[in-house]
């Protein structure tokens, strides 16, 4: 296959599924990765994808926004080695807030029976990985529910974490970078979002690899912001000392 040809092919999977990424894409055109970084450069030189880290999406579709059942099925494994480091940030008592987010609801899943908590959640599917667990306190925040994410949103959630100061927040982003901040498609969702980050007194942010350098139509607030980012080992180490050069502290599980 010509380069021309691969490249209209990667475009359209690319726009087809929202996001390509350079290790799927080798192994399906059976061709190293350096040549599928030329054909992703060659893509954005063109304005017909953005490059993100380790792939890249199409031109103008920085609101792309997976539904709830694809995100659940996306580094599933990475996730889930994420969640279990997460475990060692709960407190042995107090107060935390699960953000909404499929890493974080696995979390979730993933508390010990012995666990004995406060916890305050917008996040429907977490609410519900939790509402039979014998030592936690559930706290389920309420509003608006959009249906893509089953998160609650506007004015009654806003002002439920203006009531509440809890330990930890465990967050979640659909991008995160030192030049891009913390990014989500949905406005709403990202006043959501901030609101919980001024409701904690430390904030850690569970997000796999993927995410780093992706840049979503709302900001809801700066890396600096989180004190503890918890990704996977598709993190480079030097990207992950850059992160921690700036103030936040990295562990790539």
């Amino acid at each position: 296959m010509y380069a021309p040809e691969r490249q209209q092919e990667i475009l359209r999977l690319a726009r087809d599924g929202g996001r390509v990424d350079v290790l799927s894409l080798a192994e399906e055109f059976r061709v190293t990765a350096e040549t599928i970084r030329r054909d992703l450069k060659a893509l954005d030189r063109a304005g017909l994808v953005r490059r993100v880290h380790g792939g890249a999406i199409p031109a103008g579709r920085l609101d792309f926004e997976p539904d709830l059942a694809e995100r659940e099925g996306t580094a599933a494994d990475e996730k889930d080695r994420i969640a279990r480091a997460a475990l060692a940030e709960l407190p042995a008592e107090g107060s935390v807030i699960l953000d909404a987010g499929s890493t974080v609801a696995r979390l979730a899943a993933a508390l010990p029976l012995e666990s004995t908590l406060t916890v305050v959640t917008h996040g429907l599917p977490t609410a519900a990985r939790l509402a039979d667990h014998p030592g936690i306190q559930l706290h389920l925040i309420g509003g608006r529910v959009r249906q893509r994410t089953r998160a609650a949103v506007d004015a009654w959630a806003l002002r439920a974490y203006g009531e509440i100061r809890a330990d930890v927040l465990f967050l979640a982003a659909n991008g995160y970078s030192a030049q891009g901040g913390l990014t989500t498609p949905d406005l709403a969702e990202a006043a959501v979002k901030r609101a919980a980050v001024a409701a904690a007194r430390r904030v850690v942010l569970l997000a796999d690899s993927a995410k780093h350098g992706q840049e979503h139509f709302a900001r809801f607030g700066d890396l600096t912001d989180v004190d503890l980012l918890i990704t996977d080992t598709g993190l480079g180490q030097d990207e992950a000392a850059a992160i921690e050069a700036a103030g936040t502290e990295v562990v790539r599980a």
